[in-house]
């Protein structure tokens, strides 16, 4: 599966973002997705795994409650939603796929296909 992430920018502290991550192939239902991002000068983070049906999701404790990743089958699409950001958000996110068939983990190494990233910056 080829991915193709979409909908960084520059928005204010406190403010909103969602991103898109379009997938391409028919086998999207089968693969867990998952969202990382690399903030500068840091290693690249887990964000958020959502299961092949999009019903479970695994999110790293500093985005639980403001961060929300879903996917829509029928588009070939996932997402993240972004709430409450701040500063320290400010990062290059990226979408991974990961299967088919594969369990959610926050092992960036585990995952086969990446999208080129989209960088989502929080700044007044």
């Amino acid at each position: 599966v080829q991915l193709q992430a979409s909908g960084g920018g520059l928005v204010q502290p406190g403010g909103s973002l969602r991103l898109s991550c379009a997938a391409s192939g028919r086998t999207f239902s089968t693969y867990v997705i998952a969202w990382f991002r690399r903030a500068p000068g840091k290693e690249r983070e887990f964000v958020v795994g959502i299961s092949m049906g999009g019903g479970s999701t695994y999110y790293a404790d500093s985005v639980k409650g403001r961060f929300t990743g879903s996917r829509d089958s029928a588009k070939n699409t996932a997402y993240l939603q972004m709430s409450s950001l701040k500063p320290e958000d400010t990062a290059i996110y990226f979408c991974a796929a990961r299967g088919p068939l594969r369990p959610i983990t926050q092992d960036p190494t585990a995952y086969d296909s990446w999208g080129q990233g989209t960088l989502v910056t929080v700044s007044s």
